[in-house]
């Protein structure tokens, strides 16, 4: 077995291992960012996972993601959501830019395992890409800020709303409409 797979990207080519579910932007943003050396908060990433979950439902249903790719998809968030792809995200939580990095790793690691999912070699974005698919219709600067919306309501939520006014009325709030 190979101990890297080439990705190819809009800045070129990369090797990366053949097993991992990262892709290209990942592994640049590994080389190029490791700042803090602490990895992405696992509540931010459960919560992209619900974000990436909406949208793809929302593709979807207006036609843009078809069947068997959209289950393949659902299910990859659905792993996101419950932790098991955790260690798959590898970016540093303090990166450049608006989360980027983020929101790159994740929409490979969700194309990657969606593709798994459906007996594909992991890199075969021709039938589930991280952009085209994972990522359509959407930009890091509405992902990245509604994923950490979501994982602030969910620990809220969590935290049964008793530390303070505001998380109190929070918890009302988002029990009263359901909306969470």
């Amino acid at each position: 077995m190979a101990m890297h797979r080439t990705e190819h990207d809009l800045l070129g080519t990369i090797d990366v291992p053949a097993t991992t579910l990262h892709g290209a932007a990942t592994q640049r943003a590994v080389a190029v960012l490791p700042i803090a050396g602490r990895p992405v908060h696992r509540a931010l990433v459960h919560a992209f996972g619900a974000v990436k979950l909406a949208c793809a439902r929302t593709n979807h249903e207006l036609g843009y993601l078809s069947s068997p790719r959209f289950e393949w998809i659902v299910a990859a968030c659905e792993e996101m959501m419950a932790g098991t792809l955790d260690d798959h995200i590898i970016v540093d939580a303090l990166q450049g830019g608006a989360g980027t990095s983020t929101n790159m790793n994740v929409n490979e690691v969700l194309a990657n395992r969606a593709l798994q999912l459906g007996g594909r070699p992991l890199g075969d974005y021709a039938t589930i890409d991280p952009h085209d698919d994972i990522n359509r219709h959407q930009s890091t600067n509405d992902t990245f800020p509604t994923a950490l919306r979501v994982a602030a309501i969910w620990a809220c939520v969590r935290s049964n709303a008793t530390s303070s006014p505001w998380l109190k009325r929070c918890r009302r709030r988002s029990v009263s409409s359901q909306t969470w």
